[in-house]
């Protein structure tokens, strides 16, 4: 139980295309500096395994955005206090990770033993038929777990921002996102496909395209975030008990 007040949040409140242009207006004036620091946020977050490093880098990166969005002032330096949020972070991440292994690493295994087997049961002499209905199955093989992978990677997308804003221990940050993500789950989808697009443009542009969009992708994140459960204005006060009473 956390000792910080109760965080209520709001239903189908996320609006995908607000989110990208409340995004961009965040940080288009400081939009290279952001730009470094999602890049050595990368770079130091997949320095250990597991992600171990990957928590603090995010929670230095949304308290970042936060700061932008209170006025508040801060510098490349900023994306290092999410280590303030070390054990926490860390604690969210590995609820993030873990679980996904468990799905990747079977579902590889899977895949080759089943490839085998079919290649095996065409023969010497394969149909083109039969070949067709081996890749459309490995096909919607694939789809069913990138889509089990993305339904669990939408459930953590308030983590983070819910840990340096409000407070929230990495357990309780994980069941509170999960529950705000379900209760959005049509606008962030959408938010996941608007970003997708923008991915996509970053690759016709040129290979290197794709950085340059990964700050708006981060920061329409933050902006969802404040759709759905508005921004902590001022310090964090813990909900402590009155003390006890006393006699004279």
């Amino acid at each position: 139980m956390t000792p910080f007040p109760e965080v209520t949040f709001k239903r189908g409140a996320v609006r995908p295309v607000e989110c990208i242009k409340g995004g961009w207006n965040l940080i288009q004036g400081n939009y290279w500096l952001v730009l470094g620091m999602c890049i050595v946020g990368w770079m130091i977050g997949s320095a250990l395994p597991l992600g171990i490093l990957m928590g603090p880098m995010m929670c230095g990166l949304f308290l970042t955005f936060f700061m932008m969005r209170r006025g508040e002032p801060y510098e490349f330096g900023t994306l290092f206090k999410g280590f303030e949020h070390f054990g926490q972070s860390v604690i969210a991440t590995l609820f993030h990770v873990i679980p996904m292994m468990a799905i990747i690493i079977p579902a590889y295994f899977l895949f080759y033993v089943f490839f085998l087997v079919a290649i095996v049961a065409q023969g010497n002499e394969p149909s083109g038929f039969g070949m067709l209905a081996v890749f459309a199955l490995i096909g919607l093989f694939w789809i069913v777990v990138i889509a089990v992978l993305m339904f669990i990677s939408m459930g953590f997308t308030f983590v983070y921002p819910l840990i340096v804003d409000r407070g929230l221990s990495g357990v309780d940050a994980v069941k509170l996102s999960f529950r705000a993500a379900m209760a959005n789950f049509g606008g962030l989808l959408g938010l996941v496909g608007l970003n997708f697009l923008l991915s996509i443009g970053g690759l016709l542009l040129c290979i290197f395209g794709v950085y340059l969009v990964i700050p708006i992708s981060y920061s329409a994140v933050a902006i969802a975030y404040e759709q759905v459960f508005g921004l902590r204005e001022g310090p964090l006060v813990p909900k402590v008990p009155p003390p006890p009473p006393v006699f004279t």
